[in-house]
């Protein structure tokens, strides 16, 4: 349990030393580089958390890597790994990430279409969302054809289901759940 809890303590030490040096958002930046990277790196992931590599290898390649970071965030990686922590980093970047829209008041809305959404679409989505949610909407976009047609929208706890395929779904559940049997 304890390694679900500190990723977001450290996240929210970073985020408080960011703004008590002005520094959030260059902090936010290097934190969704940092994200980023690591999430599209198998081999950056796998050196974070390997036991075999010492922490002064892991130093150098991360100050090799990530060259242009803030020192504010240079400083929080490598107190990281100093303390062993490298292997969490991706979360704590995640967690700071999540941290920093909850600051800020912004609110995550995940689509799902079919097809990639035109710019009519799109805005009537995000006023959906904003409907929903209130405040200002990010809106993180993802294909799946499965869905046939339509979009599902999820805000928060809520979800809002205008797909095809979620609708043929429904039909069948109502019609297997049909408790009426014609007489022949």
């Amino acid at each position: 349990m304890q390694g679900v809890r500190f990723p977001s303590r450290y996240a929210k030490a970073l985020l408080d030393l960011s703004v008590e040096q002005n520094q959030l958002e260059a902090v936010y930046a290097d934190m969704q580089l940092v994200a980023a990277s690591i999430g599209g790196s198998k081999d950056l992931e796998l050196l974070l958390k390997s036991p075999v590599v010492n922490s002064d290898k892991k130093s150098a390649i991360l100050k090799a890597v990530f060259t242009q970071l803030n020192k504010v965030t240079d400083g929080f990686i490598q107190l990281l790994v100093s303390k062993g922590r490298e292997s969490f980093l991706a979360d704590i970047a995640h967690s700071f990430i999540a941290q920093y829209k909850s600051m800020k008041g912004i609110t995550v809305a995940y689509v799902k279409t079919a097809v990639a959404l035109d710019g009519a679409t799109r805005d009537k989505i995000i006023a959906q969302a904003k409907s929903l949610a209130g405040g200002s909407i990010e809106i993180d976009e993802v294909v799946e054809p499965e869905l046939i047609g339509g979009f599902v929208l999820r805000v928060g706890d809520q979800l809002i289901d205008h797909s095809v395929s979620g609708k043929l779904k429904s039909l069948k559940r109502e019609f297997s759940e049909n408790l009426y049997v014609a007489e022949i």
